[in-house]
């Protein structure tokens, strides 16, 4: 806590500190004589972390705002609810959340960049940029001319369709993923015959080609008739089967089926149970570690300091030292960015596991990212497409999410591919992988192989529930994890099926947690030359988002349900409607002057008085209108909203780049703004085997014949 005047505050404090973080708001410590300037003037080995709602900078940087404004100004309130009602957020806010994981990660790649030069800088996080993730790239529709993604209830609207997500069942809602392409479309495929197996469906949909049907659905090549029937077929065997039996089914026949779980349920998971998850403080259980590592652990949790309970011991302590300094700091090179050095050898696939790999490449990190022509990464098949055109290099969140990397094409179920891989193992720092849990040891690739090639390497896993208990071996994906770790219960109306959030959510959260316990992991081999090994879990990464909900059930044995736009602790907190089709605008009050100021604008703080003032105006100028007066708010953004707005103009979050097949394609920038050595996305997402020949010649050192036999083998692809 920082004492008031600023001169009162005990420099001493911050003599030998590795991190300061401010969440205040954006220049709060500025304005008592403690920017990132006079911070690195007081202790030039500092990493100082700003969480604000917008960033630092920017037309909007001193804008009021709530997690509700700030997630209607990042698109996934736009891509939440019931489409004949206000868009609805998630009933725990998240979009702060979501800085404070990009904030952690940040730091600790500040310090290792520091571990080589011995400076600190200032890392900028923008609560905006961070929550934008959570759109699944859907952000990136208007800038690369593809259809906008709508919100519709229970699942999400493409090209017009309603591709439906949450069925109810005899004893709640259940997730069902039925969505088509090579990999997903697999688990249709599967899905129906099983379905045809229980009497719910007929020979012409049990033999319809559910793999390839995206092409026709989205084309328009016949009538949507069988999609329609397929649903209704769905449908009717949901409402004869319980959560359970349904999950049984999942697990049985590898289906993407998850119930949808309240807070309670998911406390009471026999899988967190089964991981000893739950660390208990003062009787009451508390989110524990979301990854399991073999050589060092994550800190038990204690009880939290009450205010001031350690000042006097603090203030006692003599003149401290940094941790992780050089003995003999290296100069800093401009352009040479905090992970230059770094090798990473990605294996992930979707977007859990490449986005988190995505930022170490921003970062200047060597990623070699494999893939195999025989099994299309399923990213590819994922819209936004560029020009709404389909294709295995037209996807933005492909582009996206694999930023930076090298592409190399290897055919692993091939002895002279595993022979590759093993010797980018040698060469790697960092090996990253996303296969449901066993496949890499039923390559003869997992860690205990891997580790007699590399012990220095530190390797990890991520899937949805981790390598271990009765869910481990469900496949999925994260629409599937947040069912099962409450958030589907959380969100929507209390009179309505629970309708988000949007997509395959612990997607977007658990790449931070990841991210930083992989850098932490990192730092442990190079002080000690020891690797390890890090079983992930992204679900129980995602518990922790949910902290509030979770803990109220724990120590107060209360359920939060589905409230719509309400909040326990903020009033008045809604999503009204603002004048033309479907435009929104986010107001919230977090004290009485802002309430006050509210009250006199528009005539009272009842829902529909607000309504009535902003359904009359424009969203933009009612939004300027009330931010005038100090009240946070702003208009429910879309993509082309996005595109856009001059805070995330401002802030470069929207980056060109040029792509062979596609002329060029727009991605998001890094979303953390670092001074001292500045992130970049350089490229778009490779090719498959864009750069195998780099790879194998220039990293691994292979010459031509060797190259040659490879590409013979069809090792290579």
């Amino acid at each position: 806590r920082v004492p008031e005047p600023a001169a009162d505050l005990p420099l001493g404090v911050l003599d030998g500190a590795d991190v300061l973080i401010e969440s205040g708001g954006t220049g709060v410590l500025a304005g008592m004589g403690f920017g990132p300037d006079d911070l690195a003037a007081i202790n030039p080995a500092l990493v100082s972390v700003s969480i604000s709602a917008f960033g630092h900078d920017g037309p909007k940087a001193g804008w009021a705002a709530t997690d509700l404004s700030v997630w209607a100004s990042a698109g996934p309130l736009s891509l939440t609810g019931d489409e004949d009602r206000a868009p609805v957020p998630i009933g725990v806010g998240q979009a702060f959340i979501h800085a404070a994981a990009e904030a952690a990660g940040a730091a600790l790649v500040a310090l290792h960049e520091r571990s080589r030069s011995g400076l600190g800088q200032h890392v900028d996080i923008s609560a905006q940029q961070a929550a934008a993730q959570a759109t699944q790239a859907a952000i990136l529709a208007a800038p690369n001319n593809a259809s906008t993604h709508m919100r519709i209830s229970g699942g999400l609207k493409l090209a017009g369709h309603h591709l439906r997500l949450v069925w109810a069942c005899k004893d709640g809602f259940v997730s069902i993923t039925l969505l088509f392409g090579t990999v997903i479309g697999v688990f249709t495929q599967r899905f129906v015959r099983w379905m045809f197996d229980e009497g719910f469906c007929d020979e012409a949909i049990r033999d319809k080609d559910w793999i390839n049907y995206g092409t026709v659905l989205f084309s328009g090549a016949e009538p949507v008739d069988e999609y329609n029937r397929l649903k209704d077929c769905v449908s009717a065997l949901c409402l004869t089967r319980t959560k359970a039996e349904l999950l049984q089914a999942a697990m049985d026949h590898q289906l993407l089926i998850a119930p949808v779980l309240g807070v309670d349920d998911m406390v009471h998971s026999d899988q967190l149970a089964a991981r000893g998850y739950w660390e208990v403080v003062d009787g009451v259980a508390y989110p524990g570690p979301f990854g399991k590592l073999s050589a060092t652990t994550l800190a038990p949790a204690a009880h939290a300091p009450r205010l001031g309970a350690d000042t006097a011991a603090v203030l006692a302590e003599r003149a401290r030292t940094a941790t992780t300094m050089p003995a003999v700091p290296e100069r800093r090179s401009p352009g040479v960015r905090a992970l230059h050095g770094l090798k990473v050898l990605d294996l992930m696939w979707v977007m859990a596991g490449p986005a988190g790999s995505r930022v170490l490449a921003d970062h200047g990190a060597t990623v070699v990212r494999v893939e195999s022509a025989n099994r299309v990464e399923t990213a590819r098949t994922l819209q936004p497409f560029r020009d709404d055109v389909a294709g295995v290099d037209n996807s933005a969140l492909y582009a996206n999410l694999n930023a930076g990397k090298l592409g190399l094409g290897l055919d692993l179920t091939r002895p002279e591919g595993r022979e590759v891989l093993l010797d980018l193992v040698r060469w790697a720092d960092v090996v990253l992988e996303s296969f449901s849990p066993k496949a890499m040891r039923n390559w003869g690739l997992g860690y205990e192989a891997l580790r007699k090639v590399n012990p220095r390497m530190v390797m990890l896993s991520s899937c949805l529930f981790g390598q271990t208990g009765p869910l481990s071996r469900l496949a999925g994906f994260g629409t599937m994890a947040a069912a099962l770790s409450g958030f589907f219960g959380v969100t929507g109306w209390p009179d309505r099926p629970p309708c988000g959030p949007y997509g395959a959510y612990t997607d977007y959260i658990s790449p931070r947690f990841a991210n930083a316990i992989l850098l932490a992991a990192i730092d442990h081999a190079r002080r000690t030359g020891e690797g390890q090994y890090i079983d992930f879990a992204q679900a129980e990464a995602a518990v922790h988002v949910l902290a509030p909900a979770v803990l109220d059930f724990t120590l107060n044995h209360r359920v939060w349900q589905r409230a719509g736009t309400d909040d326990p602790n903020l009033h008045p907190h809604g999503v009204h409607p603002g004048l033309g089709d479907q435009c929104w605008i986010a107001v919230s009050c977090e004290n009485d002057a802002q309430r006050t100021a509210l009250a006199a604008l528009v005539g009272g703080l009842a829902d529909a008085d607000i309504t009535a003032w902003t359904s009359a105006r424009d969203v933009d100028d009612a939004a300027l209108e009330l931010q005038a007066l100090g009240i946070p708010a702003h208009p429910v953004q879309n993509s082309p909203e996005c595109m856009a707005d001059p805070q995330l103009v401002h802030r470069n979050h929207f980056v060109t780049l040029p792509h062979a097949s596609l002329g060029s394609v727009v991605i998001e920038g890094p979303r953390a703004h670092f001074s001292g050595t500045p992130s970049e996305a350089r490229s778009p997402g490779p090719f498959i085997g864009e750069h195998s020949q780099q790879v194998l010649t220039d990293i691994l050192g292979y010459d031509d014949d060797r190259f040659t036999e490879l590409l013979i083998s069809g090792a290579l692809e």
